[in-house]
């Protein structure tokens, strides 16, 4: 069997990097750079800290930020528009998933205008052309959507998120600077620490997993469960720590997919909003209870990661019920709330479990979940 890894070309890790973007745009030749940030990174001066390297520099930008959490068809087709009219010829995405998501979309439009409607992105699209080169600088420490070949758009007349998958969406440098991701709040930070051991759990139990990804989602899963606590704290070893961590689970599940927390959580982000980390934390607890008799030893390493002493000496059911737990107690201790009783709406399960089977992340799930089956994991939080 043949299995692929794509990354980035070049990537940049630890305090400081967001210099080398400067050093990077001018070794490539670059013009002007589409700065793609989210209102609130613009407001609160974290865009302004790698606008200031390209002004030292002397290099021309124009900022975008008509981007909204779980980023929308329009989001993405004004900022094409934008785009045009800037007269650039890279990207700098600046922020967390959205804004990522939505350089992504807005680059593989540009590059391949035959998919300018966006929802015929979903899926493998067959794209024919790499995307416009994106710098990407993330502030959070969760999608690790710098080293992905995935991003998610919100159809607001359909009311679902669509996955996108495409080698040609990916970055081509990626800088993780910890000190651009100091001033999330805590509760961002919790959110998205939480989505980043999400991607590393899924992708470590789904069913594309070998022993490459395997390698990365193991560390990471150690790497995060070291770090989440102090980086909710904002202690620098905490957020260097996540930082490393969210990107490595990156290099894993780009490449192998995810599964039904993934699937829920996007259902959820669709209908209501929710921050995709919150519900992805809400969720994994269930469904790794549901996915545990196809994940074979699995969950005994994922415990030893996570720290839980003794896992030789125990059964498979006490390794798993152990993983279990510790998920459990990282997300009670950086304050997500255990159930979905304040999000869903009893009227809304058949809508969201029928969005989440036909999801693009469901048939990576360890066991194959039908619709009645996600129906009784949404009820079974409520």
């Amino acid at each position: 069997m043949v299995n692929r890894i794509v990354l980035n070309e070049t990537s940049y890790h630890g305090a400081g990097a967001i210099q080398e973007i400067a050093t990077e745009a001018t070794k490539r030749g670059f013009k002007k750079a589409f700065v793609c940030s989210d209102p609130d990174l613009v407001k609160f001066g974290v865009t302004k800290k790698v606008t200031d390297v390209l002004d030292n520099a002397g290099l021309a930008y124009e900022v975008y930020s008509q981007i909204k959490p779980n980023p929308t068809i329009e989001n993405v087709q004004t900022g094409v528009a934008a785009f045009k009219a800037a007269g650039a010829d890279y990207l700098i995405a600046i922020g967390g998933g959205s804004s990522m998501d939505t350089a992504k979309a807005v680059g593989i439009i540009i590059n391949n205008p035959e998919f300018e409607d966006v929802r015929s992105l979903e899926g493998v699209a067959d794209t024919k052309k790499p995307c416009v080169p994106i710098i990407a600088v993330p502030t959070t420490a969760g999608t690790a959507a710098e080293v992905t070949i995935n991003y998610v758009i919100t159809d607001v007349e359909k009311k679902r998120k669509f996955v996108c998958v495409d080698p040609h969406d990916i970055p081509v440098i990626a800088v993780i600077d910890p000190e651009m991701m100091s001033s999330m709040p805590k509760g961002l930070t919790a959110a998205t620490g939480m989505d980043a051991l999400t991607h590393a759990i899924e992708g470590y139990t789904t069913k594309a997993a070998w022993e490459m990804t395997d390698m990365f989602h193991i560390k990471a899963i150690e790497l995060i469960s070291d770090s989440l606590r102090g980086a909710v704290e904002n202690t620098p070893e905490g957020r260097e720590g996540m930082a490393m961590g969210q990107y490595i689970a990156g290099m894993g599940f780009s490449n192998v997919g995810l599964g039904i927390v993934h699937s829920m959580a996007h259902a959820l982000g669709a209908v209501y909003d929710t921050p995709h980390g919150v519900a992805n934390a809400i969720l994994l607890p269930t469904v790794m209870e549901y996915n545990a008799d196809a994940t074979g030893d699995k969950y005994k390493y994922i415990a030893k990661a996570m720290g839980v002493e003794g896992v030789e000496d125990m059964t498979q059911e006490e390794y798993r019920k152990a993983a279990v737990d510790a998920v459990k107690k990282l997300s009670a201790d950086v304050g997500i709330p255990a159930d979905l009783k304040e999000i869903v709406k009893e009227e809304d399960i058949q809508f969201l479990a029928e969005s989440a089977y036909a999801d693009a992340c469901a048939p990576g799930n360890p066991r194959d979940a039908s619709v009645e089956d996600i129906i009784g994991l949404y009820k079974s939080l409520l």
